[in-house]
């Protein structure tokens, strides 16, 4: 089977065909380094990992490009009421993503262009726009730059919306704009700028506009069409559309498809640092390893949104273990050549990860079977399946990339002790219940609750959860 993908232009599931056989071009947009990133900003970047792992696995030469947006309203805004210049804020947080997609086994991008480093290319694609009658510089003296939409009749395409039933752009002061939706290319200095947010331009010193940032990147590593622009659903619109619509009416064919994660939403709502309710990664670090973080983002489809609790979390992280725990016990054996086809399947079904998932839950409960009944050598084999499909997904836990431990500074072998020991402890207080000895089965839950560990009793039977 071929794999197919959900194109969000075409609304449609389709056959996915690369410009060039047996190589793929890949443009993410990545963040806009404002401040630490959280899970919902995170979840882009192991999604698209995926992506790329699995094109990998299919045998396609990969070229990945991620960006990173240094400068930009936002950017200078929080600068400012931290009293600190803009490219340091920028340059730190810069570090703090790289160490969360380190974190998580989120491969480097073939390469990672900044925003700053790009300005020459962003104003030979702004002249050129202007040239070809689709740009003009405003007349109002401030330097700004817009796309006028009105000029290129497919303006609305990605999104599938009419111009007139759009929202103006609020991007900058809609007195030099010929239209309300009109958005800005570039943006002229303000005096309450600093002079090193500015370069010049032939329009006066200024600073590009957010989405003409992406559409120079992506022609400059990727060439004028490539294969498969990403990002979250909520750069859909504007951002996506003006890319689409500054580069076409530039003469470039830009990306053939384009896929689109869902977000991680807490009580409904968009995970989001204006919202207060985003969960930055390092926090949530302190109560998983990094490898049942990921394990939680990937067993979620990338269309699906995921409504983050920490319960949800935690159960994620228990499957895990139960998967690392078969490993062990069959013998952490190398790592298959061939996958299964159930597996393969789910995965070219628009990266099905949630089916993919479950074929590596069914291996796990046959392997185990095996092993309960003598059957070593089956079992081993199986546990070599197991470890080729995590791979795919990125959750092999004897990959370097997790330290050889699948975590920072976890040990293994000692979760599986205290869960061995706990298990004991919670059978012996069942018993007691049922006995109807009731001070022997406070006795336990008080020894237990002593050494740090929490209970519940659910009717599924007791979970227990270290303090």
């Amino acid at each position: 089977m071929a794999l197919r993908i959900y194109d969000t232009a075409q609304r449609d599931v389709v056959d996915f065909v690369p410009l060039v056989e047996g190589q793929v071009g890949i443009y993410v947009c990545g963040l806009t380094v404002q401040s630490e990133p959280h899970v919902g900003h995170i979840r882009s970047g192991v999604n698209f990992d995926v992506l790329r792992r699995w094109l990998s696995a299919s045998g396609h030469d990969v070229t990945f490009i991620r960006n990173i947006t240094d400068i930009d309203d936002k950017i200078l805004t929080k600068a400012a009421e931290q009293g600190r210049p803009w490219w340091n804020l920028a340059y730190d947080m810069h570090r703090e993503l790289t160490r969360a997609y380190a974190a998580l086994n989120v491969a480097p991008p073939t390469y990672e262009p900044a925003a700053t480093g790009h300005v020459p290319e962003m104003v030979e694609l702004i002249e050129l726009l202007i040239e070809r009658g689709h740009a003009y510089a405003a007349p109002d003296g401030s330097g700004d730059v817009y796309f006028d939409v009105q000029s290129f009749e497919a303006y609305g395409a990605l999104t599938h919306q009419k111009t007139a039933d759009m929202e103006p752009a609020a991007d900058a002061d809609p007195r030099g704009k010929r239209d309300p939706r009109d958005f800005a290319l570039w943006k002229g200095r303000k005096d309450s700028e600093p002079e090193t947010a500015s370069w010049p331009s032939p329009w006066g010193r200024g600073r590009p506009g957010w989405h003409i940032e992406c559409s120079a990147m992506a022609g400059k590593y990727l060439g004028q069409a490539f294969d498969i622009h990403g990002g979250g659903v909520d750069l859909r619109f504007p951002h996506h559309e003006n890319e689409q619509a500054q580069s076409k009416a530039a003469g470039h064919a830009f990306a053939t498809y384009w896929m689109h994660n869902a977000w991680i939403t807490t009580a409904g709502e968009k995970m989001s640092k204006s919202l207060g309710n985003s969960l930055v990664v390092p926090e949530v670090l302190k109560r998983v390893r990094p490898i049942e973080l990921r394990f939680y983002m990937v067993a979620a489809h990338y269309r699906s949104n995921v409504e983050f609790s920490f319960e949800a979390l935690d159960e994620a992280a228990q499957g895990f273990r139960r998967i690392e725990g078969f490993l062990e016990r069959a013998g952490l054996p190398e790592a298959s050549d061939e996958l299964r086809a159930a597996f393969v399947d789910a995965m070219d079904d628009d990266l099905g990860t949630p089916a993919a998932v479950a074929v590596i839950y069914d291996a796990v409960r046959d392997g185990n079977k095996l092993l309960g009944e003598g059957e070593t050598e089956g079992a081993t084999g199986i546990a070599a399946d197991v470890r080729a499909m995590l791979d795919v997904l990125g959750l092999d836990p004897l990959d370097p990339a997790w330290g050889g431990a699948a975590a920072s500074g976890a040990n293994d072998k000692l979760t599986n002790a205290v869960d061995a020991l706990v298990a004991g402890l919670l059978e012996q207080r069942a018993e007691a219940r049922a006995a109807k000895d009731f001070a022997t089965a406070d006795a336990i839950r008080d020894r237990i609750k002593t050494a740090g560990i929490t209970l519940e009793d659910t009717p599924a039977g007791a979970k227990w959860s270290i303090d």
